[in-house]
């Protein structure tokens, strides 16, 4: 299984997400993010599971999914495409 990101330090505070991707602190409004994150309990927010990839995050009590790549405004070019496009 391809690595996308390492994530850890999931944390809220009543506005904001805080999350460490790959060694670097990112922090989001969540207003910015996700109206259902953002108008969601304590305890709703904090049950999450991160995706053994690192490419998103699962809410399951919200039926919510962020992806790392979304977050950051990056996106992962599969390596099958990246050798085509490098021949």
């Amino acid at each position: 299984m391809q690595k996308f990101h390492t994530v850890e330090d999931v944390k809220f505070t009543e506005t904001k997400l805080f999350l460490k991707i790959d060694g670097k602190q990112h922090s989001f409004r969540l207003s910015d993010i996700s109206s259902k994150l953002y108008n969601a309990t304590q305890q709703a927010r904090k049950t999450f599971k991160i995706c053994a990839s690192g490419y998103g995050i699962h809410w399951p009590l919200l039926d919510e999914d962020l992806s790392i790549d979304g977050l950051l405004g990056i996106r992962h070019v599969p390596k099958r495409i990246k050798k085509e496009v490098i021949k």
